[in-house]
């Protein structure tokens, strides 16, 4: 699956649970690659892991900023937190973006990692992503 992502933004995914999830399996994390297509980049995923709690997704956050990404995919990172919480993991991934990677986010609650979020793709069933612009045009929809 080819996907071009924006350095320095998160990008949310958008769409039924079950097309977002199969778009974050199918992307690769050993084939990201530069804008011109030729040189290979480092990727990271985060993902939940049974028992962690909010301060060990924060610490994991900042060591995907250490380690030096460029592509960083958050897969459903927050699941079985309470809001609050949830919406201070993502907060924690704005600065993760800005320091020039690009972040994709596959969120069980999209509405509260829009809240952070400087673009959107929506996954369709049918296996298609169409870009969605951020603002009134995609609350309308």
């Amino acid at each position: 699956m080819g996907l071009r992502l924006p350095v320095g933004d998160v990008t949310v995914l958008l769409g039924p649970d079950g097309a977002r999830s199969r778009v974050m399996t199918a992307l690769d994390d050993d084939s990201g690659r530069c804008a011109s297509g030729h040189a290979s980049v480092r990727v990271h995923r985060l993902a939940a892991r049974a028992g962690e709690d909010v301060r060990d997704r924060l610490v994991a956050i900042d060591a995907v900023a250490a380690q030096g990404a460029t592509i960083v995919l958050v897969d459903r990172f927050t699941d079985g937190l309470a809001a609050p919480e949830r919406r201070r993991l993502l907060a924690a991934l704005r600065p993760v973006a800005t320091a020039g990677r690009a972040v994709l986010v596959d969120d069980a609650d999209p509405v509260a990692a829009l809240a952070v979020a400087d673009g959107a793709l929506r996954a369709d069933p049918a296996g298609g992503l169409v870009h969605e612009p951020l603002g009134a045009d995609l609350l309308a929809s």
